[in-house]
């Protein structure tokens, strides 16, 4: 668990239960109807199962949706710029963003190279 790979995975899963419960201490203090709690829940819970299993679709498809989340925020933050959850929830994005990026990268090169190495093409 020592791995690059290993690292960003602990941090992109940190930053997306942050996220995850910023969204939802976000609708809780603004009494949001349950249509809404819907629809700004599941487009995050939607990844878990491929996040459970190390699936870097997955987590590409989680960086776009992030991406919904960021401008979402930047409206927020624009709006109410002292706003804690707010600037808890920036934050989230953006490592959520990063990390998860930066898994998928790693992890691939790692998995590229196992490839390599069982093939009997690695050096």
């Amino acid at each position: 668990m020592s791995t690059l790979a290993s690292k960003t995975r602990v941090v992109c899963w940190a930053s997306f239960i942050v996220l995850l419960w910023q969204q939802t201490m976000e609708m809780w203090t603004g009494q949001a109807p349950w249509i809404i709690w819907l629809a700004l829940l599941l487009p995050l819970v939607i990844f878990l199962p491929g996040m459970f299993r190390e699936n870097l679709r997955s987590y590409i498809w989680l960086c776009f949706v992030s991406l919904l989340y960021f401008m979402r925020l930047v409206e927020s933050l624009f709006e109410n710029p002292r706003d804690a959850l707010s600037i808890v929830g920036m934050v989230a994005v953006c490592t959520l963003f990063c990390s998860a990026m930066m898994y998928v990268r790693w992890r691939a090169k790692e998995l590229r190279q196992a490839a390599e190495v069982g093939s009997g093409h690695g050096e």
